[in-house]
């Protein structure tokens, strides 16, 4: 079993980082670049090349029914859900083959109406200490239940 994290614009990586080393994991952190490394002997940073869906290719070119995928990018989940990987979402809310549909229309209809109306543009709120506690939660469910 091993944990990818969709590291570049990532809230949870210390989080994901302390449970893999609880668990004796294999941790990676795949981005673009500009990520200080970690000195975690479980954890492997991985730089991909520079490109907007380069790291996403990378992990789900890897993830496979054993691992856990922590990510935020829809169409990624979607990817790794369908190679049989967990998915957690930095907020801990898990996708898998039963709510990844959903998900991607939403997701999909929000980037439609965001193009049609210049005005319906920017940030949600911002991420709390709720939301770690919730990720740390539906990180150690994926992780059990990959692990049976």
């Amino acid at each position: 079993m091993v944990i990818y994290v969709d590291a570049d614009a990532c809230p949870v990586k210390a989080e994901a980082e302390r449970v893999a080393t609880r668990h004796g994991l294999e941790l990676y952190l795949v981005s673009n670049g500009g990520l200080r490394p970690s000195s975690n002997p479980l954890v492997k940073m991985i730089y991909v090349t520079e490109g907007p869906d380069e790291a996403d290719k990378w992990i789900a070119e890897r993830a496979g029914p054993a691992d856990v995928v922590v990510t935020n990018d829809i169409p990624l989940a979607a990817r790794c859900v369908e190679a049989g990987a967990r998915v957690v979402k930095a907020n801990g809310e898990a996708l898998t083959p039963a709510n990844i549909g959903p998900v991607l229309a939403t997701r999909d209809l929000m980037t439609d109406l965001r193009a049609a109306d210049p005005f319906r543009q920017g940030g949600g709120r911002p991420f709390s200490k709720a939301d770690r506690s919730r990720f740390l939660d539906g990180l150690e469910r994926a992780i059990r239940e990959a692990a049976k």
